[in-house]
């Protein structure tokens, strides 16, 4: 059966007037003539752009991704509800137990995903996120910071597929560890880290190709120190954000968006997503919501409550980025970073992942492969 939507469409080439169909959970056409960008919120017409994909999802609607099984499928089904239509289940440092426990849930839930309708985000993978990283930048990451172990990397991945690796650059064999991950098919990304600039340039020279939540959790720039973000600033052509206003300022979020072309953002959401004030869990650490944030007792920020949809109006609102521009920064920019080359745009034969929004950018529905969240 073939779906129809109607209203200004946002392609690769700029903004459609007309109608996107679809049949079998991707998208068959386009028909319509151009628009200027400037005049799709002022038209009467609902505004339609690829769903969102957020490459880093530790939980949401009072669930952890480390607690596996159930927690999985209502922290997708959550996320969808905000326009994730894709995402990266993002791991904690951890013992391996506890790694190998939350992998084996993936897996179930990411099977079960190929077999049945997807309500909710689809799954893609996972996002490694140390425990291969520096234990003096830790941020709010429990403390099972180790050295690279290539047999336990390869144990977990035979789980559940590893699509991203974070990895500290200063460890000891990093540079050759991030070269033999790149030729194995692993996309390798610096963070948590105390880096030289000299060391982040030299992990992009090795392979790697971003940096987990720029900023955040690494050493950072002095004019005569520049650190891991200075490395960053210079060299990477890809990086990922949190563009809540909590972990970055704006400031900040605009010289990050002025150096590095390929600037993608991220929720780094926790459990706390979707739900009120209170403590909830991040792996082995309890975490209190409050002042829309998440943070530790100490004060640190561990993680967010940021939705795809905050992150994507922040960028228009806040930051006066084009319509265009923010889906690249929300959509395509993480998928062209992971090199798939059919999501996070709205082109015949991509998947149709398809949000509606109405003039004020909120959600009226959301399509995963071709099925409303909304109506589910």
């Amino acid at each position: 059966m073939t779906h129809q939507l109607r209203g200004y469409i946002a392609t690769a080439d700029g903004f459609v007037e007309g109608q996107v169909s679809f049949a079998g959970g991707r998208i068959e056409s386009i028909s319509g003539h151009p628009i200027n960008s400037a005049r799709v919120r002022s038209g009467d017409w609902p505004i339609i752009v690829p769903g969102f994909v957020d490459l880093h999802v530790h939980g949401g609607g009072g669930h952890d991704m480390m607690d596996a099984g159930n927690a999985c499928s209502a922290i997708a089904r959550l996320h969808a509800r905000h326009g994730t239509t894709a995402m990266l289940a993002t791991t904690l440092t951890a013992p391996r137990d506890d790694l190998v426990h939350a992998f084996t849930g993936l897996a179930d839930v990411m099977s079960a995903q190929q077999t049945t309708s997807v309500f909710g985000a689809r799954i893609l993978g996972v996002h490694l996120e140390g425990p291969y990283i520096s234990d003096g930048k830790l941020g709010a990451q429990p403390p099972f910071a180790r050295d690279f172990d290539g047999e336990e990397l390869q144990a977990l991945h035979a789980v559940a597929p590893i699509k991203l690796i974070t990895l500290a650059p200063e460890l000891p064999g990093a540079n050759e560890t991030i070269q033999n991950l790149s030729r194995a098919g692993f996309v390798v990304q610096l963070g948590h880290s105390e880096a030289s600039y000299e060391e982040g340039r030299a992990g992009f020279t090795s392979g790697a190709r971003g940096v987990t939540h720029l900023f955040n959790a690494m050493s950072g720039m002095h004019h005569r120190k520049p650190g891991l973000v200075g490395a960053a600033l210079a060299h990477a052509r890809y990086a990922e954000i949190i563009p809540d206003l909590q972990h970055v300022h704006e400031g900040a979020l605009r010289v990050a968006m002025r150096s590095i072309p390929c600037v993608y953002c991220v929720t780094d959401s926790t459990a706390a997503a979707g739900m009120p004030d209170g403590e909830y869990r991040l792996g082995r650490h309890t975490v209190t919501k409050c002042l829309g944030g998440v943070r530790l007792a100490d004060g640190t920020l561990a993680g967010s409550t940021l939705t795809m949809d905050e992150a994507f109006r922040n960028l228009v609102n806040v930051l006066q980025l084009d319509l265009l521009g923010a889906v690249r920064r929300t959509s395509t920019y993480a998928c062209d970073f992971l090199n798939i080359t059919d999501r996070g745009r709205i082109a015949p034969g991509a998947f149709a992942d398809v949000l509606v929004l109405d003039r004020d950018l909120k959600l009226t529905d959301v399509f995963v492969e071709g099925k409303s969240q909304e109506r589910a």
